[in-house]
This record gives C-alpha cells, sequence and structure tokens, in this order.
C-alpha cells in the first residue's frame, strides 16, 4: 500500500481524533462529528466494529498519527520491537519516536509531523554535520539534529521554532533554539501520544494476521 496522499480532515474525522496535527482540525471534528463519505452522517459511529475492526483501527491510528507511515515499514518497526528486550508496545514507540522527521516535530523545527518529513527529505536537516534526508532514519543518543544555516531563514522553520515552548520538548531531547540544534540525551521513556491509542490492540492485530 502506498503513502496516503488524500485530505487529511477526511482521516481525523475517520478516526473521530484528531491525527493529522492541523491545528483547525478540533473545529472542524466538532462541526462534522461524523465519518466521511456518502452515508457517514447517516450512519455516525454507531457501527459496531468486529474484534478484528478494533484492532485494525488502533493500528491505523498509531501510523497515521505517525505521518501515514507506510505499512511495510510500520510491520518492520513491529518485528523489530516484537523481537527486542522489553514490552513490545513501549520499544515499538520508541522505534517510532526515534524517526528523524518525528524528532525534527518534537524539537519545533516543524508544526507536524508531515511538515518534518519535508523538511528532510528536502534536505532542510543535518544530523552530526552530515545532511540526512530519509525521514525514517533512527536517530541515537549523542546525535545533535539541526537546520542547515542556508535552511535557517525560510519562514516556516523560524515561525515554527520562534512558537516552540521548551518546556514542551521531551525529556529525552535537549532543544538550543537560537542554534536551530537539537541534541539526543537519552532513549524515549515515558512517551506521551497526543490521542489515546490501544498498544495492546495493536500487537493483537500483527499477531493475529
Amino acid at each position: 500500500m502506498g503513502r496516503y496522499i488524500g485530505p487529511w480532515v477526511r482521516i481525523d474525522r475517520r478516526f473521530g481524533v484528531v491525527v493529522s496535527g492541523k491545528k483547525s482540525a478540533p473545529k472542524i471534528l466538532s462541526r462534522r462529528n461524523y465519518p466521511p463519505g456518502q452515508h457517514g452522517r447517516i450512519k455516525g459511529r454507531k457501527r459496531k466494529l468486529t474484534e478484528y475492526g478494533l484492532r485494525l483501527m488502533e493500528k491505523q491510528k498509531l501510523k497515521f498519527l505517525y505521518g501515514g507511515i507506510r505499512e511495510k515499514q510500520f510491520k518492520k518497526y513491529f518485528d523489530m520491537a516484537s523481537k527486542s528486550k522489553g514490552n513490545t508496545g513501549q520499544v515499538l514507540l520508541q522505534l517510532l519516536e526515534r524517526r528523524l522527521d518525528n524528532v525534527v516535530y518534537r524539537l519545533g523545527f516543524a508544526c507536524t509531523r508531515r511538515q518534518a518529513r519535508q523538511f528532510v527529505a528536502h534536505g532542510h536537516i543535518l544530523v552530526n554535520g552530515k545532511k540526512v534526508n530519509i525521514p525514517s532514519y533512527l536517530v541515537s543518543v549523542g546525535d545533535v539534529i539541526e537546520v542547515k544555516p542556508s535552511s535557517r531563514d525560510i519562514p516556516q522553520i523560524r515561525e515554527n521554532l520562534e512558537n516552540k515552548d521548551p518546556r514542551s520538548v521531551p525529556v529525552w531531547l535537549e532543544l538550543d533554539k537560537e542554534n536551530f540544534r537539537g541534541k539526543v540525551i537519552d532513549l524515549p521513556k515515558d512517551i506521551q501520544l497526543e490521542i489515546p491509542i490501544n498498544l495492546q490492540y495493536v500487537i493483537e492485530f500483527y499477531s493475529r494476521v
């Protein structure tokens, strides 16, 4: 399955929660609080999901929350997590958090994970002084992530960083706003997701397929 390129408000409405990260999404959800599509208003959210459907939805919510990761890549993260020591769900989240596009978002260089992916793919981000244009690149403790000097005048990046409250940066990251730079000082721990997701359902989904 390819990457979703349609309107993200449809995804928010499908799940009934904001996975897009767009500031306007909560207002749209409150005004159109029913699924998208021809029969969305009629059926509303009363349709009861099967056990499989419940687990599929939680998996899809997590995928879209992190920017709409392709299924093949997401399954790869799950396989890595299931073979690692520790809680599979927490290890999965840790891998997702370590993605370069997510770190760029967490540091405040981008206002959404999808925008962060664009910044990385377009070569605006350096890791340890070298350009990395792979959004799925996994950062490690000690890595320094910064905006390329020639990209620091991009209005969107400057505005995003100016509006970023350093207190909202996760404790495993360190932000230097003045120098458009951040550092990974620890592995992600106590990860707080923006929306409620049942990780056990995600694990059960892949355990059954």
